[in-house]
């Protein structure tokens, strides 16, 4: 078990304003992983004074570029040296199996971190346009990370890097969900050299993200969680014209073209639709089929599902581990009976618990073929182990279905001809469209159109979401 007492409030640990205690619980056994300080308002005002001193008059947003590069390149080697210990840690907390967060941790983080220091290495933070007119890009300001509990390093990481290297100062919130992983990190921050002020870690729940987001030190948002979340900080935010960006839910459809093999199909999407648990927001839980191959597809899809192995996510061979908490598993639950009553075909699974995983919080991965795209189980994010399978009759058909929904995040296309799944993927309203199971580019801008978000992450652009533009006429 692993206990903290203290809060990192502005590079330094500090006790916390008040005595509520998070406990951190594995969803596999419900054993207690760690402890640490619920962070309150008062800690928050802390926090946002010592972030708003460190911008207004410390040294971090007027280094030279170059100089907070370097910074944050000794986070990332530091970072690096640690990431299997984090891997292992934010497995016990939330339930994702340890070759999902070692990935992403040992693997991921690295070529993420990479692509926004060569953003930020190649960037003219000030320009001569062709009037003869200055152009300045200079820090936002401080900034509120709030982050959910999912992948929590990587959701920090995306938004504390760019941050840092534009010059801002950043307040992270994290989930109570991962509470401690978070204070973990902030031993990353302590030892990487920050200016005192330029970092504050707080895991605490609604309350204090809400005072958090409201905050008249606060100059932006960053924000990664659900749709309703980001519609009420959007709200706040624009009451007092602060700049957001938001990373938000989705539900993004796969467009698999009669001449793609249904079984090569099945086994990408084993990672980017049920990876991480199915606790993704870019996950491929929409499988859109052409009717004249269509039960081959829900057969190999099946086939693919029923070899996957569900238990303890620090086994090495788990692809499924539980879902984060006990709410959650019953929220994916009720969908999964839920597409039984709207009349859906259940392929494979069950809303019942697999069998001798009743201790934790599990949920068998489940397929519904026969989905019309009207069934909430088509429209609604269920973030769990749990694809739908819908027909359709032509490209266009396929096009229009993808495009019928309210998100607009994620998504992909299969086809045996790589410039014909091109031409559809253009046609889709969506953040990133990924053609025969590529792997997404951490140089390329991720968010979503539509209710999936506001603002982009990930490379030049996303580094852009934390800078301000100032022209200077001479």
């Amino acid at each position: 078990m692993t206990s903290y007492d203290k809060l990192f409030i502005g590079g330094r640990w500090s006790a916390p304003a008040g005595t509520e205690v998070i406990e951190v619980h594995s969803p596999h056994d419900r054993s207690l992983v760690g402890t640490v300080p619920h962070a309150t308002p008062e800690d928050v005002d802390a926090a946002v004074a010592a972030a708003r001193e460190a911008f207004d008059h410390g040294p971090w947003p007027r280094l030279t570029p170059e100089e907070r590069q370097k910074t944050v390149a000794r986070l990332q080697e530091l970072y690096s040296s640690r990431a299997a210990e984090m891997a292992a840690l934010i497995t016990a907390e939330n339930g994702s199996p340890i070759s999902i967060t070692t990935g992403l941790n040992v693997h991921g983080l690295p070529e993420q971190t990479a692509a926004y220091l060569r953003a930020a290495a190649e960037l003219d933070w000030e320009a001569v346009l062709p009037s003869g007119a200055l152009l300045r890009r200079e820090a936002v300001g401080v900034v509120a990370a709030i982050i959910p509990w999912n992948a929590p390093h990587q959701s920090a990481l995306v938004k504390l890097v760019p941050a840092l290297l534009a010059g801002c100062t950043v307040v992270l919130k994290a989930s109570p969900e991962t509470a401690v992983d978070s204070l973990a990190l902030a031993e990353v921050l302590a030892e990487a050299g920050f200016p005192e002020g330029v970092v504050s870690v707080l895991p605490a729940g609604r309350e204090t993200s809400e005072y958090l987001v409201a905050h008249p030190g606060v100059d932006k948002v960053a924000f990664t969680g659900s749709t309703a979340a980001g519609r009420a900080i959007a709200a706040t935010a624009g009451a007092q014209l602060k700049r957001v960006s938001l990373e938000l839910g989705g539900k993004s459809a796969v467009i698999v073209l009669e001449d793609a093999d249904p079984t090569e199909v099945a086994q990408g999407l084993k990672f980017h639709s049920l990876g991480n648990n199915g606790e993704n927001c870019q996950a491929h839980t929409r499988i859109l089929a052409p009717r004249s191959r269509y039960e081959e597809v829900v057969q190999a899809v099946r086939a693919m599902m029923e070899t996957l192995v569900v238990g303890d996510p620090s086994d090495p061979a788990t692809f499924i581990g539980p879902m984060v908490r006990a709410d959650q598993q019953q929220r994916v639950r009720s969908y999964i009976e839920l597409g039984i009553s709207e009349g859906a075909r259940l392929v494979t699974g069950g809303p019942e618990v697999p069998e001798g995983l009743e201790g934790g919080y599990y949920v068998a991965p489940t397929l519904f073929a026969d989905v019309d795209n009207t069934m909430r189980i088509a429209r609604e994010e269920i973030f769990g182990p749990v694809l739908v399978v819908i027909p359709f009759d032509d490209e266009d058909d396929a096009v229009r279905i993808a495009n019928d929904s309210d998100y607009g995040l994620g998504g992909g296309v299969w086809s045996a001809d790589q410039e014909r799944a091109l031409a559809v993927a253009r046609r889709i309203r969506t953040g990133i469209m990924l053609v025969n199971g590529a792997a997404p580019a951490k140089d390329g801008p991720f968010g979503g159109f539509k209710s999936s978000g506001v603002g982009r992450e990930f490379g030049s652009v996303g580094l852009s979401q934390y800078v301000e533009y100032q022209t200077i006429a001479v």
